[in-house]
């Protein structure tokens, strides 16, 4: 595997966690374990995640609720749901919440890697990696090292810049949701929060103007959209 897949890992049972942790780990994934789908929402806010695997039944925020919220977020990422409920609405239930698969307990770890393995090439296939670094229009974004080259120079966006234009660049022309975005980066979907998050739009806005092929639209009562003509 020429690249290590970061995969989020949200499960609540501590031995079938720690079991499919030290499993995933020894095949060469990097592994980020957590107790339940508030913390699994937190740790893909902050940190780089290539694929998701929620339990379904988790305290706090099941795998559902959680799968949702990363879905208004990001709609390319793999998700595979581990479930012990085998009945057939329940799956379909999954795969509206935004699931690619869908894993009935108890499972092998064979057919656990398998799923993983093909689920990542098809999500490869149609979204090659880009380490990072985006082209939007003729402008360049680096996510990891939070510059953007535009034709009049280079600059270094803040964290928050750097985090919604990340998101907007991972659902280009498409829309995304106003409420999950202000929970993912300012943790709190309030009045303040909003108008804070308005002032970056409009600093990102004035950055990308240097291309008049490229806009990002508010859509009233929804969100944002990054378009890129």
């Amino acid at each position: 595997m020429e690249h290590k897949l970061n995969i989020l890992l949200a499960e609540d049972d501590d031995n079938l966690g720690l079991l499919l942790h030290t499993y995933l780990t020894s095949k060469g994934y990097n592994v980020k374990l957590a107790r339940n789908g508030k913390l699994a929402l937190e740790h893909f806010n902050s940190e780089k995640v290539d694929f998701c695997i929620l339990d379904v039944m988790m305290p706090v925020m099941d795998g559902m609720a959680t799968a949702k919220e990363i879905r208004e977020l990001n709609r390319q990422i793999p998700i595979l749901f581990l479930t012990a409920k085998s009945l057939e609405q329940d799956k379909l239930a999954g795969f509206a919440a935004g699931a690619d698969d869908y894993l009935t307990k108890p499972f092998s770890m064979e057919e656990l890697l398998a799923r993983i393995e093909a689920i990542s090439r098809r999500a490869i296939s149609k979204n090659p990696a880009t380490d990072g670094k985006v082209n939007i229009g003729s402008i360049a974004f680096d996510v990891q090292t939070r510059m953007l080259h535009l034709p009049s120079g280079d600059v270094k966006l803040t964290t928050k810049e750097n985090q919604l234009l990340s998101l907007l660049t991972k659902n280009t022309n498409e829309i995304i949701d106003r409420q999950a975005t202000l929970r993912a980066i300012w943790g709190d979907d309030n009045y303040f929060n909003g108008r804070s998050m308005d002032v970056y739009i409009a600093k990102l806005r004035k950055l990308l103007k240097e291309d008049p092929a490229i806009e990002i639209m508010n859509v009233h009562g929804k969100g944002f959209q990054l378009i890129v003509k």
